[in-house]
């Protein structure tokens, strides 16, 4: 069953932010990409938030200049950033910018190797660079989203929110559970693996 002993087993065995690395990247509202990605083998961790723009401490209706993307932490033993590409790039129009800054789509690089990697991708893929309007541009601050952006499908769903309360989990561990993660990707529809999950569940 789906109780707090699990989750919080299932999220004491992940490897800590420190044995991690990060990418950010905004590909139209925020939820979606969050589920999609929260189910892929080797992410550990995700959240949402705002970044892109200038504007100080954003908020969801005071947004600014800045656009809603996820974070992802993500194991680079088991998936690199170079991965990380097609399954970015073929979730939106890179050929196509959205008229709304809120939904702009934006790859945010920390690295200069994540920088090169994104323009190698280019070169080599069905996108010929020159056409792409994807915004790719180096990332200055990263912005949590309010906590009801958080795992905002697995909140819908009371067995899954359920077990979180019962293990008295706060909102910043809810959001960065890689358990929630995992379970916000499967009550969105998305085909994960979940060794925990009760099979009534699944």
């Amino acid at each position: 069953m789906l109780t707090p002993t699990v989750l919080r087993e299932y999220d004491r065995s992940a490897p800590d932010s420190d044995q991690l690395q990060t990418a950010t990247f905004g590909v139209g509202c925020f939820w979606g990409p969050d589920a999609k990605f929260g189910g892929m083998e080797g992410i550990i961790r995700t959240r949402v938030g705002y970044a892109g723009g200038t504007k100080a401490d954003p908020t969801y209706h005071s947004l600014g200049d800045h656009t809603e993307v996820v974070q992802i932490e993500y194991d680079p033993a088991v998936l690199g950033y170079a991965a990380l590409l097609p399954e970015i790039f073929t979730s939106h129009n890179p050929r196509r910018q959205t008229g709304k800054r809120q939904y702009h789509n934006v790859v945010l690089t920390d690295s200069e190797a994540q920088t090169d990697a994104v323009w190698e991708y280019l070169e080599t893929s069905p996108f010929d660079p020159d056409s792409v309007e994807t915004r790719i541009e180096e990332l200055s601050q990263f912005y949590p989203a309010e906590n009801y952006h958080q795992k905002y499908n697995l909140r819908s769903k009371r067995w899954a929110k359920k077990a979180f309360d019962e293990a008295d989990y706060d909102p910043e561990q809810l959001r960065d559970s890689p358990a929630a993660a995992k379970l916000n990707a499967h009550v969105s529809g998305h085909d994960v693996d979940i060794p925990f999950l009760d099979a009534r569940n699944r």
